[in-house]
């Protein structure tokens, strides 16, 4: 029997939650446990610079309607050479095209109960805990051992429905001295939605994980997302994140070094426009010796838009030798701009090497003085500045066709900031 949906979320429409007699009872211990913590406020110390106060759950219908992917975006192009190709639009799967035997794709079943869940326990916090009671297409991809998938996996989750409410769930797992590559593209037009997706990534020993996720949403939709990532002995996983769009778009990432020698890569591009509001939370926890983590957030914000960043490294007492970095700059292109940065350190174990620092401001006068020197035009020289900016971490993206439709997209918008003025 499907729990009985008793949310803060506004009156459901028919909704097939699926699952076992014993998922079921997981799913109504997350309402449960939903219900008790309630819904976060500003006041936390995890939500705050947010407009979560504003948010009213009640305006959202919890549905799962389905519907069409129509526009693909920045991932176009990338299906001729894709390993698979999952789509979901509004809480239903479109279809599932695999290509490569190594990769298996779990929509129900023991598989699929068994690994959600398994890396982000019920009372993580209230999106979480909405999210496994009320995800209505659940996919767990899991990579087999020993093997090597050349080619990206492609998952498109798209919202293409007005004033609804739905959890994408995602968990990707990578099967011993595997080796993978991810692309999952989050895009809605211009509707006022909420969204919450989870994804729970294992890296099994020796594993090798390069995740991106490519968000271009609608100027109206509410994003709150949480990626977490579990890495055993001698595995690396390199997540990255693009964020274009979006009223208010936060992304929670998590990297856990839980076996000796694992490492992790974290890397964001976030460029905001109008009032759009961006927020990252990240933590890298290093429990095992012998692990090392970098992270490194490049930002723009524009109009009245504002971005949040917030970070801590977490090393604990038995991981000795270790090396953990975390960077995050963000470029201000108007005075009405805003950008907070707050990076932490929690150190447990003195045999480290740990690192971080914060940066908010103008574009470098040096650079495009520089620029202007040699004849390019001031708004010409703005223009490379900013794009200059973001290179690194758009060469280190693990898709060069999607990091060159980002390059252009990128132009795109310092285009559109230089006609207004």
């Amino acid at each position: 029997m499907a729990p009985t949906i008793t949310g803060p979320f506004g009156k459901p429409e028919q909704v097939n939650l699926i699952g076992s007699s014993a998922f079921l009872g997981r799913r109504q211990e997350a309402e449960k446990s939903a219900a008790q913590r309630g819904m976060p406020s500003f006041e936390e110390e995890l939500w705050r610079y947010t407009p979560i106060g504003d948010l009213d759950p009640s305006k959202y219908r919890l549905d799962a309607p389905g519907g069409s992917i129509a526009d693909v975006g920045l991932t176009k192009g990338i299906e001729n050479e894709a390993a698979a190709i999952i789509e979901v639009a509004d809480g239903q799967i479109v279809s599932t095209v695999i290509n490569d035997e190594a990769i298996q794709v779990h929509s129900e079943g023991t598989e699929m109960e068994n690994a959600v869940g398994s890396v982000i326990p019920i009372g993580t916090d209230f999106f979480t805990d909405c999210n496994l009671s009320y995800c209505t297409a659940p996919l767990v991809i899991e990579i087999a051992r020993n093997s090597v998938v050349a080619s990206p996996i492609l998952v498109r989750q798209h919202t293409t429905t007005s004033e609804i409410v739905w959890f994408p769930r995602l968990v990707v797992q990578l099967g011993e001295n595997s080796e993978a590559t991810v692309v999952e593209h989050q895009a809605s037009p211009f509707i006022n939605a909420l969204v919450c997706p989870v994804n729970e990534i294992k890296v099994a020993q020796a594993a090798r994980l390069k995740y991106l996720t490519v968000q271009e949403h609608g100027p109206a939709l509410w994003q709150i997302s949480t990626q977490v990532a579990e890495v055993q002995r001698d595995a690396h996983v390199a997540l990255s994140q693009v964020a274009l769009g979006g009223s208010y778009a936060r992304a929670r990432i998590d990297t856990q070094m839980a076996g000796k020698g694992s490492s992790g890569e974290i890397s964001a591009i976030y460029f905001g426009r109008e009032n759009a509001q961006h927020d990252f939370r990240t933590f890298q926890k290093h429990e095992a010796p012998h692990t090392n983590s970098n992270l490194l957030f490049k930002g723009v914000v524009d109009d009245d838009s504002r971005a949040i960043y917030t970070g801590l490294i977490r090393i604990e007492a038995e991981a000795g030798d270790v090396n953990a970095f975390q960077t995050n700059r963000t470029l201000k292109l108007s005075e009405s701009a805003w950008a907070e940065s707050v990076p932490n350190l929690e150190i447990e174990n003195n045999d480290v090497k740990c690192s971080h620092a914060s940066a908010v401001g103008p574009i470098d006068e040096e650079q495009k003085f520089y620029l202007e020197s040699r004849g390019v035009p001031t708004d010409i020289a703005e223009a490379l500045v900013v794009k200059g900016f973001f290179a690194d971490v758009l060469e280190g993206l693990p898709s060069r066709p999607i990091a060159q439709a980002i390059d252009g997209r990128i132009d795109q918008l310092v285009a559109l900031d230089k006609e207004r003025l």
